[in-house]
């Protein structure tokens, strides 16, 4: 993994928009989404107003300015050193780390929030309990974790798995399947929202897709819960 994305740190965006060109919507656009929901999960379910947060897999740090005012103390920790300096270039304010794919480079109880966005589909099925371990560990008790992943049962978001480069390894998981590896790993509070059904980044469109978060249509999902 580390070779893989290592070779796309300097064209990431790109590639991604690349595989997402059907859509006729600009990458920022799914990024704002995340970042939305993001926002209204620390409203709903954290007592911090601005948490300290880890997003593990954070890649070249897309997301990360879109989080300005939202959250505290920002980290982000990959496998790809190459990522991580194009990230450092872009986001100057934010600790970035190496981690060795399988221990976070963090003490326990560290974060209020800890997120994986579009992560665990490229860990090895059988790592994935380790995983959810790991990030189980270092957030605080009552924290939140949150794992963004691609919905396997929306054909759009298949296509665009597979037009995606460096989604070649990829083996997707429904929010059943991420919901039932928290509670496995001993979280609380367990839930799934989805996100991403229509294609228009109106107020209007996203109040009408938040009525149909629980409905599994969109093309992506956020499976959360309590530390």
């Amino acid at each position: 993994m580390t070779e893989l994305f290592d070779g796309y740190h300097d064209n990431y965006r790109d590639v991604v928009q690349s595989s997402i060109a059907f859509s006729g919507l600009p990458h920022h656009f799914f990024m704002r989404a995340k970042a939305d929901l993001l926002g209204n999960l620390i409203a709903q379910r954290l007592d911090t107003e601005r948490p300290d947060m880890l997003d593990v897999g954070c890649g070249v740090g897309s997301l990360h300015p879109l989080l300005h005012g939202m959250v505290g103390r920002l980290s982000g920790i990959d496998v790809s050193s190459a990522s991580l300096a194009q990230a450092r270039a872009d986001n100057g304010r934010v600790d970035y780390r190496e981690f060795d794919g399988r221990t976070f480079p963090f003490d326990d109880a560290s974060f209020d929030l800890v997120t994986a966005v579009c992560v665990l589909h490229h860990v090895v099925p059988t790592e994935w309990a380790q995983f959810i371990a790991e990030m189980r560990r270092v957030t605080r008790p009552g924290g939140l974790v949150c794992v963004i992943e691609h919905n396997p049962y929306n054909p759009l978001t298949r296509l665009a798995v597979a037009r995606c480069e460096f989604d070649r390894d990829a083996i997707l998981l429904g929010a059943g399947t991420t919901q039932k590896l928290m509670a496995a790993g001993g979280l609380r509070e367990i839930g799934a929202r989805h996100f991403l059904l229509l294609p228009w980044n109106t107020k209007p469109a996203r109040r009408f897709e938040a009525t149909l978060s629980g409905v599994p249509l969109g093309g992506q999902y956020a499976a959360y819960g309590t530390a």
